[in-house]
């Protein structure tokens, strides 16, 4: 399916205040926010730390929104059930993560959520070729995963056209979403490529009003 007229902002809590994690993720959806994105890092597949099951489950009933968790963790598998009972609507693996993504994929829809599969920079589109009747979101990393703030790698933009190509060559209603470096500058370059969500960290969570930082990635704010 094409990409969305307007596209969607998943507001990423990493760059939210630690101490008010809830009332951050209230702030945003009343805000406009339209996903909440959960980034879970282990130390071991990115150098850095953040939260497991226990702390999402805990922010579950500040927003309705779909929780958008994306693991950057190794192994992924064994973690799949927790984040799900703890209120994980859309459970995002990183291709380079394990061998298996196929089953990873296959594991996450026996539990009735959706699916998504994420790119490092690194990572060329056609190592997802294989996946694309089972994903429902593709995660283009716009930065190398594990801190929020980073420079946004321009190369990339020919990746996040290619992928949206892809997607759009199922017939499926595929989300193409970008994380890293987004903000006024980068989020029309993006969208131009082809991507329907910007999940956004300082872009957001670091200015006074959520709500108009959202519709300036939107690109709404001049209508």
């Amino acid at each position: 399916m094409p990409a969305l007229t307007v596209p969607l902002i998943a507001p990423s809590i990493l760059s939210a205040d630690a101490a008010r994690f809830g009332e951050e993720i209230k702030a945003v959806d009343e805000q406009g926010a339209d996903w909440i994105h959960l980034d879970v890092m282990d130390g071991h597949f990115v150098p850095n730390i953040t939260f497991g099951p226990v702390i999402v489950k805990a922010l579950r009933p500040y927003s309705k929104l779909c929780f958008d968790v994306h693991l950057m963790i190794e192994p992924v598998d064994l973690f799949i059930e927790p984040f799900v009972k703890a209120g994980a609507d859309q459970i995002l693996f990183h291709i380079e993560a394990g061998p298996h993504a196929h089953r990873t994929l296959q594991t996450i829809k026996s539990f009735g959520i959706k699916a998504g599969i994420v790119l490092c920079p690194a990572t060329p589109a056609q190592a997802i070729s294989e996946l694309l009747d089972m994903v429902d979101t593709i995660l283009i990393m716009t930065v190398n995963p594990g801190f929020g703030g980073q420079k946004f790698i321009s190369s990339q933009l020919p990746k996040i056209k290619q992928i949206r190509q892809m997607a759009d060559a199922t017939g499926r209603d595929i989300r193409v979403s970008v994380d890293g470096g987004i903000t006024k500058e980068t989020a029309p370059l993006v969208i131009k490529a082809g991507a329907d969500v910007l999940v956004a960290g300082t872009s957001v969570y670091g200015q006074q009003d959520y709500r108009q930082a959202m519709n300036a990635l939107r690109g709404t704010d001049k209508k």
